[in-house]
């Protein structure tokens, strides 16, 4: 009898005790700052709220040390400025396999071997050059991902010492992708992470309970943002690609040239598409998907997008015949969608 009277008082002071302990809240947690020439924005929710800056900076920094065209010591720029065999990491060699992926998916339309393309129409870290189709053709005769290789021991070969890659329509969306797996090391279950305009998000925004809300930019508002579409995203990346910003307009003939160059003849692409916004898994997924979609016409982005119906879904913004604005969404995308 006594030993039950013992057992009853433990309990209670167990009890007691579990009441008095003040339960922990997940608090929000949001980090600022610049990278890869843009901006990002991470927030995300946890019990901890240890400053996790130091960590996500000396991930931008390897990502740069990796694919930066804009650091001489960089390994992309080491391949870009010799012949020899380079050996990558394992950045470098992530986003090369992810890349012959999508070149391969995408007839070879998605190509990181434009670079001296983008370099000599100047949007690249070189100044712009002088073009005819003479030039520009002997340009492509040294672009092509086919004239590049990554042996087992990861060393990066190619096969003319003027081919230069260039990975920016992917890299972004890989820093997304690093900085989501931090957090989920961290077991971290609620963030959404931003860089650039590229988005991953994870779980719910705990200040509302609600699913994580982005917004697509209307691509014909020139002052004033303003947005074309509202989403939900829970578990899923989101990236965006669009020929309505970066372009520039030659001075002496006026013609407005978009920064999406076509590997297959040399030129801006010229397309009534206006944005092209892309949901997968992955964020590198997304963002070399969606580069791929701005450089092909609708109706081949609509034949991309049924074969890969598993893996990605769009929402397309072009205009039609007569100028008018028009949308393209496929049916996986439309249930993201906020009305």
């Amino acid at each position: 009898m006594c030993t039950y009277k013992f057992s009853c008082l433990c309990f209670v002071f167990v009890l007691l005790s579990a009441c008095n302990e003040e339960v922990k809240k997940d608090q929000l947690v949001h980090l600022i700052g610049q990278t890869q020439g843009t901006t990002y924005s991470i927030k995300y929710f946890h019990t901890d709220t240890r400053d996790y800056q130091p960590e996500l900076d000396s991930i931008f920094h390897e990502v740069d040390f990796s694919m930066s065209t804009y650091i001489d010591e960089s390994i992309i720029s080491k391949i870009n400025n010799s012949n020899r065999r380079v050996k990558v990491d394992k950045l470098f060699k992530e986003v090369f396999l992810a890349s012959q992926e999508i070149w391969r998916k995408t007839d070879s339309v998605f190509d990181p071997t434009v670079g001296a393309l983008v370099n000599a129409w100047g949007f690249g870290p070189e100044g712009k050059i002088n073009l005819d189709s003479l030039k520009i053709d002997s340009i492509r005769a040294f672009t092509g991902l086919e004239k590049v290789s990554l042996d087992d021991k990861n060393y990066f070969s190619k096969t003319d010492k003027r081919i230069r890659l260039d990975f920016n329509a992917i890299a972004q969306g890989y820093a997304v992708d690093l900085v989501a797996r931090f957090l989920n090391g961290k077991n971290i279950e609620n963030y959404l992470v931003e860089i650039g305009g590229e988005i991953r998000a994870k779980g719910k925004n705990l200040s509302n309970n609600f699913d994580w809300l982005v917004a697509i930019d209307n691509p014909l508002q020139k002052e004033n943002r303003s947005f074309i579409a509202t989403l939900k995203l829970k578990n899923m990346a989101l990236a965006t690609s669009g020929n309505y910003r970066k372009f520039f307009i030659d001075s002496l003939t006026g013609e407005k040239y978009v920064h999406t160059i076509d590997p297959k003849t040399g030129y801006p692409k010229k397309s009534n598409v206006l944005s092209a916004s892309v949901l997968a898994a992955e964020c590198m997924l997304a963002d070399g998907y969606a580069t791929a979609i701005m450089a092909m016409d609708i109706e081949k982005s609509k034949v991309l997008l049924d074969s890969l119906s598993n893996q990605i879904d769009a929402f397309i913004i072009y205009l039609d015949d007569n100028n008018k604005l028009q949308k393209y969404i496929t049916p996986g995308f439309k249930p993201y969608l906020i009305e």
